[in-house]
């Protein structure tokens, strides 16, 4: 692999076969899955981005029965959850599933080794303002300098401004990994959801990943319209820890913060003159943030696709119910029609934790879907979903 920062001997004219616009979670995912193919070791591959990444910038957490494609970088794994709210508390056995957590850094380490092995792939540093596919080939724009690179397939993972009348809510959170001077944590149970704590910024929760009995990344979530002063994430998260986990002697030993956009924008794989990956390409499921998951298997689809020569215009984006359901419920967080504590506390006591699991990752059958829904409140959910049709 060639990786630079961007530099006057980088030419002008030079033909790729791939390029990737951005060089996060998305656009990583294809590469390692073409590299372990072994079906492109003569294709020329670009990789884009701002910055090398360096830091531990994020954390990815997903449910899966099985080994996944990442599953030699899992941090941790949890066989049980806890669902926690003043109405309904439980803690669930989620077995087949297991509940895994991926840290950033882990996954550009692996990912960035990988590929360095790869002299037929290259990644350029710099600021990318376009990358337009045009009849003459493709035309970049990168620190304000423009560059011709043949007749790529191009993959973007950069997202835009979401579009005048569109739903945004934002997912946004800050988490600190903390180390107890006690034993407090259950290394084989997660906190998924802890809604015991004030909903007065609106939807609010607490989720807990203990690593071992003295070490836990302890996440502030919430799902509304602005952020906080950075302040209030750290006042949050000191009262949790005193409040409900009852630790009082602890240190910080790193700190997460991220956003993650939740939209009723119809977010689409085939984009004008490229295709679109990630988030950028609807991959970030609307209704809960969760995208992980969803970029692999948007990422094997893809690798797969182009191992067998087939067109990418053969890959569909997900049953569109699915979005319509994750649209009806930011219809009813966005205009406060009910609190998401009470949807989630409906959700989990009222169902089978696999159940839900499924149909967060958009694996349900309609007669399944109907089942869950029917667990939620009627009207509310009724007059939301006829707004949506």
């Amino acid at each position: 692999m060639i990786e630079s920062k961007f530099s006057a001997d980088w030419r002008r004219q030079r033909s790729y076969d791939f390029i990737f616009a951005g060089a996060g979670c998305a656009a990583l995912s294809i590469v390692m899955r073409m590299i372990k193919s072994g079906d492109f070791p003569d294709k020329k591959i670009l990789l884009i981005d701002k910055e090398p990444k360096t830091k531990n910038d994020r954390t990815w957490c997903f449910w899966e029965k099985e080994n996944g494609f990442f599953e030699e970088i899992v941090y941790k794994r949890w066989d049980k959850l806890s669902f926690l709210s003043d109405e309904f508390s439980n803690t669930m056995d989620i077995s087949p599933y297991q509940y895994k957590m991926i840290r950033g850094i882990d996954f550009y380490n692996y990912c960035f080794e990988e590929i360095r092995k790869h002299k037929n792939i290259e990644i350029v540093y710099g600021d990318l303002k376009t990358a337009i596919g045009h009849k003459e080939g493709t035309t970049i724009i990168l620190d304000d300098i423009t560059y011709n690179l043949g007749d790529p397939i191009i993959f973007n993972s950069i997202s835009h401004a979401p579009k005048q009348g569109t739903i945004k809510l934002l997912q946004h959170f800050k988490g600190w990994v903390i180390e107890s001077a006690k034993e407090i944590f259950d290394p084989g149970k997660a906190t998924m959801m802890d809604f015991r704590i004030h909903q007065g910024h609106g939807t609010t929760f607490v989720y807990v990943l203990p690593f071992t009995k003295t070490t836990a990344l302890v996440e502030y979530t919430l799902f509304t319209k602005q952020l906080l002063q950075p302040e209030q994430y750290d006042k949050e998260l000191k009262n949790y820890l005193y409040n409900f986990l009852k630790i009082v002697d602890y240190r910080v030993r790193e700190e997460e913060f991220g956003i993650i956009p939740m939209t009723n924008e119809e977010l689409s794989f085939q984009g004008q003159g490229e295709f679109n990956i990630g988030t950028a390409g609807g991959q970030t499921k609307a209704s809960s943030g969760y995208t992980f998951q969803f970029i692999q298997k948007q990422s094997r689809q893809i690798a797969e696709c182009l191992a067998k020569g087939d067109s990418l215009f053969t890959i569909f984006d997900p049953p569109k119910r699915f979005r319509f359901y994750d649209n009806t419920l930011l219809h009813i967080l966005y205009n406060n029609k009910l609190q998401g504590k009470r949807i989630f506390t409906n959700l989990f006591q009222k169902n089978k934790p696999q159940s839900v699991l499924r149909f967060l990752d958009n694996e349900t059958t309609l007669k399944e879907e109907l089942k869950i829904i029917s667990s939620l409140p009627l009207w509310p959910f009724l007059k939301a979903a006829l707004k949506q049709l």
